[in-house]
């Protein structure tokens, strides 16, 4: 019997994820592999939620929680730990086990009977498709499941805050109602279904997966290669150039051959390196080919361009809407620089990690002609 749930926002967007859990369900079979689990109703994921929630709340020792449920039987975990006897999902358990599954990549295994939701031990491998509620800070929840290929991290659903719901609009990425900002963005898909005839990584997410990961904030600026007008936009002579450019991403993207753990470790393993150069003061340049060219360059405004004066703020959540704003409003320095790098190189891109964790997308938008700022920090928690 599950108790009635409190928490509001648990109840508004359980019916959303429980569509989207029976939809990719039901793609991912049509394209084979594996047998995957049934679709939780909305009644758990409601419950579920409602417990994590309150759970967040409270602390242990001082500490709050920092723990990840996943919704599944044990025979379909990889690597199970199992309890002697099942423990009642409640905030309580939740809050003593918490110091126990702290490491990334250890799930608590939840699962439903009777008497209402339990947690039956961990797991250190959940199936593709299965329902995934991390907690990340007090009051904030992201609803996730593992790709089917098991290929880089989680795929965000949902982002719960308190009581702001944001839904991944895996669609049309919030831009719906606005063709000419959709035809501005750049290959950052919200990662769908996984298609087993091809082995495919989206290295400008994996890219702003790194960059968020240090903490440190940092800046990114994708540039045409063999072009040399963007360098009429950062300070001469760069600092730290990289000579020969660093190639190993687009090295790896030559293979023909994706199908091994070594390729999609060493792809990661170099994304990472170059993630990694964006901690340093100023930008990181690399070629859309993902080339490394430099970093810690400063960016400044071409000499015979003129300042932004204005953006178009986005966000891949459903229900959204385009927000026209100064790009002071929009950020501090980076935020700034990045805005003007891509007002002044219109074939470029930047990419912007602020230390709060927020991520922008900044591209020019040729049919409005304006520069188009598009949040992605919903796909990246």
């Amino acid at each position: 019997m599950l108790s009635e749930p409190t928490y509001l926002a648990a109840r508004m967007v359980a019916p959303a994820l429980a569509n989207h859990f029976a939809q990719h369900r039901d793609e991912a079979a049509r394209l084979g592999g594996p047998p995957l689990p049934s679709p939780p109703p909305a009644s758990l994921l409601e419950a579920i939620i409602d417990v994590a929630f309150w759970a967040s709340l409270r602390r242990e020792e001082g500490r709050p929680p920092r723990i990840s449920l996943a919704l599944l039987e044990p025979e379909d975990a990889g690597q199970p730990l199992l309890f002697g006897h099942r423990l009642r999902l409640t905030p309580q358990v939740l809050i003593k086990l918490a110091p126990a599954v702290e490491h990334p990549g250890i799930h608590l295994g939840v699962g439903f009977d009777e008497e209402g939701l339990y947690v039956w031990g961990t797991a250190s491998q959940v199936p593709p498709v299965c329902f995934v509620l991390e907690v990340v800070e007090p009051g904030l929840l992201v609803a996730k499941h593992r790709r089917a290929d098991g290929f880089g991290k989680f795929v965000n659903v949902a982002v719960l805050r308190g009581d702001q719901i944001r839904v991944v609009d895996e669609e049309s990425q919030g831009l719906a109602d606005y063709p000419a900002l959709r035809a501005s963005l750049p290959p950052i898909p919200c990662p769908g279904t996984y298609d087993p005839r091809q082995v495919k990584v989206d290295v400008l997410l994996e890219l702003a997966r790194a960059m968020r990961a240090h903490g440190r904030g940092g800046l990114l600026l994708l540039v045409p290669p063999g072009a040399d007008e963007w360098r009429a936009s950062v300070v001469q002579p760069l600092g730290y150039p990289v000579a020969p450019a660093f190639g190993s991403i687009a090295t790896l993207l030559s293979s023909a051959d994706r199908s091994h753990r070594d390729w999609q470790e060493n792809i990661l393993d170099a994304i990472e390196i170059v993630g990694g150069f964006t901690a340093v003061d100023g930008a990181t340049v690399l070629t859309s080919h993902y080339e490394l060219l430099a970093f810690g360059a400063k960016v400044t405004r071409r000499a015979d361009g003129t300042s932004v004066e204005d953006l178009v703020v986005t966000e891949p959540v459903v229900g959204s809407s385009a927000t026209r704003l100064h790009p002071a409003k929009n950020g501090g320095t980076r935020h700034l620089a990045a805005a003007q790098f891509v007002h002044d190189q219109h074939d470029a891109l930047a990419m912007v990690a602020s230390q709060d964790g927020n991520f922008t997308v900044f591209s020019w938008s040729e049919a409005l002609q304006v520069v188009h700022a598009h949040r992605i920090d919903v796909l990246l928690l």
